[in-house]
């Protein structure tokens, strides 16, 4: 039984740092799980408020994701069009990401390009357009870094005590 729960949870771990570089897979929450099958191997023993702290944070990393673009927008000078812009790149790249075959720069581009067409919309002039589509690019990196720490946390916890175990 230890056996197949370290498999699956070092599985879920690697899917989870994966999901935090590609768009598309949703990267904390496979972290978390993987930590939480983690947990129940023989010799590793989390505390509840350890793995309720992880989920938490896990919980806040993913839905950063959704709202840092926005952020970056609007703290690059974007107006609410170039925010909601962002937003619908972000939501629109992630459906077409499945369509194309270059998913990920698909989804790279989509906030960018949202916010940019958002400011157009609204008559916003090209070098502020682009500072708050760069802001939303800015945003969405952003995002991608919590996430990548956040599942390396995960997967330096898992392995440090797995490698107690032996």
């Amino acid at each position: 039984m230890n056996v197949v729960l370290v498999i699956v949870g070092i599985v879920l771990l690697l899917v989870g740092l994966v999901g935090a570089i590609v768009p598309g897979i949703a990267g904390p929450p496979f972290s978390f799980l993987g930590l939480l099958a983690a947990s129940f191997v023989k010799g590793i023993d989390y505390s509840t408020e350890f793995l309720i702290v992880m989920g938490v944070i896990g919980g806040v990393v993913f839905a950063l994701d959704y709202v840092v673009p926005s952020w970056g927008t609007k703290r690059f000078g974007g107006s609410k069009a170039g925010v909601r812009g962002s937003m619908i790149g972000l939501i629109l790249s992630l459906l077409l990401a499945f369509v194309f075959p270059v998913g990920f720069v698909v989804v790279l581009l989509g906030p960018f390009v949202g916010a940019y067409v958002g400011e157009k919309l609204v008559g916003t002039p090209d070098h502020k357009a682009w500072k708050a589509a760069f802001g939303s690019f800015v945003g969405f990196l952003l995002g991608t870094g919590l996430k990548t720490i956040y599942a390396c946390a995960c997967i330096f916890f898992v392995i440090r005590d797995l490698i107690k175990t032996i």
